[in-house]
């Protein structure tokens, strides 16, 4: 069924949307899937050239070819050249040439003048494309900016000079804890002329959304000049869609244990591969049974932690379309959600859980105490640990390796109260937030 004619009008902005790989653009792509359900016309502005480290055609099923995309082109290099700029700018001094020490100081000096991150270099051509469209006879009603990169956040100013045109900013991650955690963010000075953006331009936005809860009140809580009216918690959640009716069982011949996603500082795997080695040293022959699977990309600073693990049944897949990340991961007898103990982790909890919690099999929490594990317990989706408990970790696999054995490990987890975080509701949230935001932008 068509929007009327005078529904809602909503322009997303996102750096990343398909053919794009990884999470990042689904919180927008499911959006503009879901949203002519309530009323809202979305139109996409993004990247044309972005400089990422995946593609994932699969990706492209969900966007209709009704909806209208404009994307505008970033000044950045390739992602490949960005990553080598990156590298020269952290390895340490003492390991280079001189002519290497200058390369690498040069590419400090790249970092730190792209504040607050490298993809700052799309937004001549984001500004000169919101321009385009502010200036038509009608513009869009909402101008909806997702981060990060965070360096989108600054088309808010311009939005605001149109009068009647609602601004939503929209956090998929916390701005402080990607300058903590991210790969490729700039050093110390770079940060703090970032936190004074984040500042200004938290004053401009009619309605802020944020992914957890968690988020929400830290905002609140650093800045006290928000109304908290104005500040809504909205989560990801998971597409039923992109769940086939017949799932792969998991084998008989051995027992599956899967990770999906980018294994970075902030989901490093070292407690886990820690206790999988403890459990080969404890118990050999049971743990022959085991098979680790990782898919998805591996940054260089975390490869060091699978060294020699080929031999203790992990297996490192690297890029998977979508669509054979949901097979493999109806294919194990446990999936798995990792957080690192950094600042932050707290207040995060991965956009893949709701996946996982959809898919119904036992998941296996490895985190600190805060947003996630309060989610896996509050609905029920499986054991949850801390990676730094090794010991912890090895006999939770020791038990159910022999419960696999014995034929008595359940392949399906008790998930409860998991229809709230279906993306057509979540949609529907938006579309309240977008609505809220055009009355307040038009009472003005």
């Amino acid at each position: 069924m068509p929007p009327r004619p005078e529904a809602l009008r909503a322009l997303l902005v996102s750096y990343v949307f398909p053919p794009t790989g990884g999470v990042g653009g689904a919180r927008v792509s499911k959006l503009a899937k879901y949203l002519p359900a309530h009323d809202v016309v979305p139109a996409i502005l993004t990247a044309r050239n972005a400089s990422v480290p995946l593609v994932d055609t699969s990706l492209e099923r969900d966007v209709s070819p009704d909806l209208e995309i404009v994307r505008a082109w970033t000044l950045e290099p390739g992602y490949g050249v960005k990553k080598a700029v990156w590298a020269a700018s952290t390895t340490s001094p003492a390991t280079k040439g001189a002519a290497r020490r200058g390369t690498a100081g040069l590419a400090r000096l790249a970092r730190q003048a792209l504040v607050p991150d490298p993809q700052v270099l799309w937004q001549p051509d984001a500004h000169r494309a919101l321009l385009g469209r502010l200036a038509r006879r009608r513009p869009d009603d909402v101008v909806f900016i997702t981060a990060p990169p965070f360096s989108t956040f600054l088309l808010g100013p311009l939005t605001r000079l149109r009068p009647r045109v609602a601004l939503v900013l929209d956090y998929r991650d916390e701005w402080l804890t990607l300058r903590n955690s991210y790969e490729m963010i700039a050093g110390r000075a770079a940060a703090v002329t970032g936190a004074l953006l984040e500042r200004t331009l938290l004053r401009l936005p009619h309605v802020i959304t944020t992914a957890t809860e968690a988020f929400r009140k830290a905002l609140l809580d650093r800045f006290r000049f928000l109304d908290p009216a104005r500040v809504v918690t909205i989560t990801n959640g998971y597409d039923p869609d992109d769940f086939p009716k017949e799932l792969p069982e998991p084998p008989t011949d051995r027992f599956v244990v899967t990770f999906a996603g980018t294994i970075y500082k902030l989901t490093s795997a070292r407690g886990f591969l820690g206790a999988v080695r403890r459990l080969h040293a404890r118990a050999p022959e049971l743990a022959k049974s085991l098979e680790v699977r990782f898919l998805g990309r591996i940054v260089e600073s975390e490869v060091d932690a699978f060294a020699g693990t080929e031999s203790l049944g992990v297996v490192r897949t690297g890029f998977t379309p979508k669509d054979g990340v949901i097979s493999a991961l109806a294919a194990s007898h446990v999936t798995m959600c990792l957080q690192a103990e950094v600042a932050g982790v707290e207040r995060i909890y991965p956009a893949k859980i709701f996946e996982l919690m959809r898919l119904g099999r036992p998941c296996l929490t490895i985190s600190p105490p805060g947003a996630l594990t309060e989610l896996a317990v509050r609905h029920r989706l499986g054991p949850v640990l801390h990676p730094r408990d090794e010991e912890g970790i090895a006999a939770l696999l020791e038990a159910q390796l022999r419960s696999f054995r014995a034929g008595t490990f359940p392949t399906r987890s008790e998930a409860v109260d998991t229809e709230r975080f279906d993306r057509r509701l979540i949609a529907g949230e938006f579309a309240r937030v977008f609505r809220e935001a055009v009355s307040r932008a038009r009472s003005r």
